[in-house]
């Protein structure tokens, strides 16, 4: 309610101050389980929170038909300038697309709104039509795939996966059901594919055992298949959030990753086993 009472965050925002008032008429009076359901009223709405778990803005998807509109606000002035938005249009675009089964992700942006416009052409959107008020740019699903492998990320290391593993993976995608699958199949979709007898041994694929570094927490983690996952046993189901992250990533990476309660920091340590390395891989 704060950001939304602020000219400069507000200056773009057709609906801010209806928006404004709403929030000031429920937050007070009705519980989270309500309040979550009345901000999803027409779309999805997510708070977006920086890598120390500071909430520094919002996303709004509004889907209609196979098109899905995001609008997207950094509420705080003194986070403009630190990538913040482009950081939020792929975490947008990766809910659009995997989550929500876009075929087309549109972004209706002012013509003055200068930061704005550069993060989403930045980000791979064209411009499909404009008026003196406003630009429609636009973002297919197909360019979205292209440009998930072809352009990753500055923040993110490749990772890799080979071709028995994507394969049976992305079979097991349609079936599963869980608010984070599309995790998952977003990992699987921007990594480099390459041949099971070709995979670097320091490589986590499925079925390695790895030593990690959690936060300030060493553990030993072996990664696999949902049937076989074992929390207490240390067997962690690539479906789960930690399982997902490593997925790919070799020795000496290090990357944050967000679980639902928190942001954790993530390093592989060492890759104890691999079975590709130790050739024992099959489909």
């Amino acid at each position: 309610m704060d950001w939304l009472e602020d000219e400069g965050v507000t200056r773009y925002l057709s609906d801010s101050r209806h928006v404004s008032r709403f929030i000031e008429q429920v937050i007070g009076r009705v519980q989270l389980p309500i309040l979550t359901h009345l901000f999803n009223q027409g779309g999805r709405f997510f708070m977006a929170y920086d890598q120390h778990d500071v909430p520094v803005g919002f996303v709004r998807l509004v889907k209609a038909g196979p098109d899905c509109e995001m609008v997207l606000v950094i509420g705080n002035r003194d986070n403009w300038g630190r990538q913040l938005g482009a950081s939020a249009i792929r975490e947008g675009m990766k809910l659009a697309f995997f989550d929500m089964r876009a075929e087309r992700l549109i972004a209706k942006i002012h013509p003055d709104n200068l930061r704005s416009l550069n993060a989403f052409l930045r980000s791979g959107f064209l411009l499909e039509g404009e008026t003196p008020g406003m630009k429609s740019l636009v973002m297919s699903s197909a360019r979205y795939l292209r440009l998930l492998r072809e352009r990753p990320a500055v923040h993110t290391a490749d990772i890799y996966i080979t071709e028995i593993d994507k394969a049976r993976l992305r079979s097991l995608v349609e079936l599963e059901q869980g608010p984070d699958v599309f995790e998952l199949e977003h990992e699987i979709e921007r990594a480099i594919v390459v041949d099971p007898r070709e995979v670097a041994e320091d490589v986590v694929t499925m079925n390695s055992r790895a030593l990690l570094q959690v936060d300030d927490e060493e553990v030993e983690v072996a990664l696999v298949y949902p049937e076989d996952a074992d929390d207490r046993a240390g067997k962690l189901s690539v479906f789960s959030g930690i399982g997902t992250a490593i997925l790919g990533y070799k020795e000496g990476d290090a990357f944050n990753w967000r679980i639902p309660s928190r942001t954790c920091h993530i390093r592989i340590g060492k890759v104890l086993y691999q079975p590709e390395a130790a050739g024992d891989f099959h489909l």
